[in-house]
Parts: C-alpha cells; sequence; structure tokens
C-alpha cells in the first residue's frame, strides 16, 4: 500500500541545521534500502502555488498565498505493508526535527494512496 505522508511546519525559528539535513539523508537512505520509500521532496511556500475548486459547476483558480498560516515543507511517499510503517517512517522523521532543530514544531499527515487495485471489480 503507497501512503503520502505530509510534514507542515508550525513554528519555524531557524534555518534548518546541518545536522538535521544530514540526519534527514542518513534516514532516506534507510528508508529507500527498507524498499519503503518511493519519493521525497521539499515544496515551496503556498504563495507559488495555486488552489483550484468545483463549485455550482465553475471551475476557478486562485494563486497563492493562501489565508493557512501552516506551510507544507516537504512530503514522501512510501510503500508498505501497513499504515503504521508509514506513520513509524514519518514518526521518525519527525523526531529528527525535534531533536535536531531548535524551536521547530510543525504536524505531520500520513495518508493513503488508493491505486487501480482499490477500484478493481470484486471476484
Amino acid at each position: 500500500m503507497r501512503y503520502l505522508a505530509l510534514l507542515r511546519a508550525t513554528r519555524i525559528t531557524s534555518p534548518p541545521p546541518p545536522g538535521l539535513m544530514e540526519a534527514i539523508m542518513q534516514l532516506g537512505e534507510e528508508a529507500t534500502a527498507a524498499g519503503a520509500l518511493l519519493d521525497t521532496g521539499g515544496l515551496a511556500p503556498s504563495a507559488e502555488g495555486a488552489r483550484m475548486q468545483v463549485s455550482a459547476g465553475k471551475l476557478s483558480v486562485t494563486d497563492g498565498p493562501f489565508a493557512e498560516t501552516k506551510e507544507t515543507i516537504s512530503y514522501a511517499l512510501y510503500e508498505v505493508r501497513a499504515k503504521e510503517e508509514a506513520v513509524e517512517w514519518t514518526s521518525r522523521f519527525m523526531q529528527l526535527h525535534r531533536d535536531l532543530w531548535e524551536g521547530w514544531e510543525g504536524e505531520g499527515e500520513v495518508l493513503r494512496v488508493y491505486g487501480p487495485e482499490d477500484f478493481a471489480p470484486q471476484s
């Protein structure tokens, strides 16, 4: 099963310290070697994004920044056997932030990604 992990910063007091980036690289190598990590990336602020909405039959596009003050700063895509594994990898990622980035606060979210197998007819 695939899971998308999103990390949002709620409080950033300084740029990420080099030790954090090194620890993140190590964790990524470990997750890749375990066959769990498919992709990762950092995300630009919402000011560089856009949001689309369909309402009352009309499609609208709104450029950022959005009213939401929390910024999604990174994502990871995992291929794991169960949600608990994705939660474990994401928790380890957030633990690195807690341990190595003084004053940093944020939240993570793990969402299952449906694939074609989830919509296959039942036999």
